[in-house]
């Protein structure tokens, strides 16, 4: 344990600052495919039923109308906010009459990319934006990409904490200031030690073989419908799933806040030549939003983001730049097909003593040629992660995983004590050893038992995620909500609708103008005539 991490943790000797720790909060934002009795993609729209899309503060949708993305609230504790979810997904299947929710993060056997739906949003500025944005997503990507599903873990220490640690530190900033700085500091730890997370948790090493139709791979074939790698622990995060020529331009940099914003500043602002060629419109129509790196900031597909709640009409960057950062995103946990929520309590536990450990932990700064050690060493986990005896880098210099994965799980144990300190019982240093028992033992890894599985059943990728699709969909269908609950979630459904008519009928202006303002806010040279 170095100096920085031991004093900080001194800090928690105090009755009064070891409570702090009771008051990190937690929220999940989770994405499900719809799909067909028969496993086929749904072609339906988004159900009524589950309200509006663009204003249901629970039940949204990402890329596609049949891609589902079910948001929590921010809770203190986390079995309540994986009760929230469990509740969301009780009430959508009331809703969704003889579909089912797609288990896995790789997709289900889609259609052909023509016949793919698009998210609506409805006739307002504010839908109409979230769709072309959708539309440019494909013309880049490509619709089958936008169809991976994964879980997104958002994260924050209590607010209180961050003057105690500055105090500490005799840092003399403003404190939004030391706090956006800490995050950034909990980012850059993230990028060093994230192949772990990958290890432990990726679940998503084969997939249906018409996902790569047309494109060039190194997979091997399991049987005449499926693909894998197979010492893979998530082809999610792998170049075989979110990728692009465009964003490999992009190098965020992680020393401070204001650079990280400026790297995003300059990829929403910076023509990419074939973006160009294809316009913003086409006959008439909307294609994408604008022909820049990233039509918006979200469109980077980072592994974490430093994140801040905006107010309406406002921008992500304007968020941050203003106010701050108030919390991470973390955005690499595929679904696990073995849990019918696809995340349990002691992933959280486990998440939460990571990102303590991460934000307590001397962070120094990332030179250029660490940046790229960071990436490799995670697309080298993501692709062969089980391999025996694989390595990876650290600052140069060869590490053995499984050593480097046990040597991080002691350093987390003093954070995971802290927390069990505080909330009493040893959830924590609990969740910490079933970790380890994976580094110990790979065939405990998700991973490893989806293949075991597909091995050992004789089942093809799309068979293993139906048989466990259709064993979810039964368990909560079994359980269906209380009338009162029920009730709240039909009167949300309703208020959204409302919502989001009311937001039609007060938008005035033509959709360009609005267009030009969103991007003028971020990109002064934004040109409505592209």
């Amino acid at each position: 344990m170095n100096d920085l991490l031991s004093r900080r943790l001194a800090l928690f000797d105090k009755p009064e600052h070891l409570d702090l720790l009771r008051h990190c909060r937690h929220g999940l934002e989770k994405e499900s495919l719809r799909v067909a009795p028969s496993g086929q993609l749904a072609l339906t729209p988004h159900p009524q039923t589950l309200g509006s899309a663009l204003t249901h503060p629970q039940i949204t949708t990402d890329y596609s109308e049949a891609l589902l993305e079910f948001i929590t609230a921010a809770e203190e504790d986390p079995e309540q906010t994986l009760a929230e979810l469990d509740t969301i997904h009780r009430y959508a299947y009331s809703q969704l009459g003889d579909e089912i929710l797609w288990c896995q993060s790789m997709p289900s056997k889609l259609p052909d990319e023509a016949d793919i739906p698009i998210a609506e949003y409805g006739s307002s500025h504010t839908g109409q934006i979230k769709h072309v944005y959708r539309k440019g997503l494909a013309v880049r990507y490509g619709k089958a990409m936008q169809c991976i599903a994964g879980i997104h873990y958002n994260f924050s220490l209590p607010d209180a904490l961050w003057p105690l640690l500055q105090k500490a530190a005799g840092d003399t900033r403003p404190a939004q200031d030391y706090q956006s700085a800490s995050y950034i500091a909990l980012v850059r730890n993230f990028r060093r030690y994230s192949w772990l997370l990958m290890y432990l948790f990726g679940a998503s090493p084969a997939v249906c073989k018409g996902f790569l139709k047309g494109r060039l791979h190194d997979l091997d074939t399991l049987d005449e419908n499926t693909l894998y790698l197979p010492w893979a622990t998530s082809l999610r995060m792998s170049d075989f799933g979110y990728q692009n020529n465009a964003q490999a331009s992009i190098q965020p940099c992680y020393d401070g806040l204001e650079s990280y914003l400026d790297s995003l500043r300059e990829a929403v602002s910076t023509p990419y030549p074939p973006y160009v060629a294809i316009g913003t419109r086409q006959h008439g129509e909307w294609v994408q939003l604008n022909t820049n790196v990233l039509q918006i900031e979200n469109e980077y597909y980072s592994t974490i983001r430093p994140k801040r709640v905006a107010c309406p009409g406002e921008r992500p960057i304007q968020a941050l730049g203003s106010r701050g950062v108030q919390y991470v995103e973390v955005r690499c946990l595929d679904i696990d097909p073995f849990l019918p929520l696809g995340i349990d309590i002691t992933t959280s536990r486990f998440l939460d003593t990571f990102l303590l450990y991460c934000a307590l932990e001397d962070s120094p700064v990332m030179p250029g040629e660490e940046c790229r050690e960071c990436t490799d060493n995670f697309g080298h986990t993501v692709k062969e992660g089980r391999r025996p005896g694989l390595t990876l880098h650290q600052n140069g210099t060869p590490r053995e995983l499984v050593e480097w994965g046990i040597a991080l799980i002691e350093c987390m144990a003093p954070c995971a004590a802290i927390l069990d300190a505080a909330h009493g019982g040893t959830l924590h240093r609990d969740a910490l050893e079933a970790q380890r028992a994976k580094l110990h033992n790979p065939e405990l890894t998700p991973s490893a038992r989806v293949l075991r599985s597909l091995s050992k059943d004789h089942l093809s990728f799309f068979e293993f995620a139906m048989k466990q699709s259709r064993m979810h969909a039964e368990a909560f269908r079994a359980r269906p909500l209380d009338n009162a609950t029920h009730q709240a979630f039909e009167q949300s459904a309703r208020d959204s609708l409302e919502r989001q008519a009311q937001i039609e009928t007060e938008q005035t202006g033509p959709f360009a103008d609005y267009v030009a303002r969103y991007m003028a806010a971020i990109d002064p040279d934004y040109n409505t005539c592209c």
